[in-house]
């Protein structure tokens, strides 16, 4: 899919934005230049690009966010997930914390969180 991944410079500019939305994109232009040695038409460009993925939306010359650094973020952990451990939690957990042991605040928010997030089988509910 590769929908969520981006390149260290894409990275820093989704930062910018997030940041500070909403913005006007001249006022993004300025920024970039200023923090990234980027023309105006690379900023348009990379803008662009991550307006197409529908992480980032130009209209009227104001650019927000489509989703939030919190969602993006999620939604590449769960690709991340899907692509290198099949999509299976567990075997992802297991990995992640290998060689270490969990601290008993980390247990006890595990444990809030899968009771909170349990498949209720009868409506076929999941949080994902």
């Amino acid at each position: 899919m590769g929908g969520y991944r981006l390149a260290d410079a894409e990275k820093r500019f989704a930062e910018i934005i997030w940041e500070r939305e909403p913005l006007p994109s001249p006022e993004l232009v300025k920024i970039c230049e200023k923090e990234m040695n980027w023309k105006k038409s690379t900023t348009y460009t990379v803008l662009k690009k991550l307006c197409d993925k529908g992480i980032f939306q130009n209209e009227n010359t104001m650019v927000r966010a489509r989703m939030s650094k919190e969602e993006f973020y999620g939604a590449q952990s769960r690709e991340y997930v899907e692509n290198v451990f099949a999509g299976s939690l567990p075997r992802f957990l297991t990995a992640f914390c290998s060689g270490r042991k969990l601290s008993l605040q980390e247990a006890e928010e595990m444990r809030r969180f899968i009771d909170e997030n349990l498949k209720d089988e009868e409506k076929g509910d999941c949080l994902e």
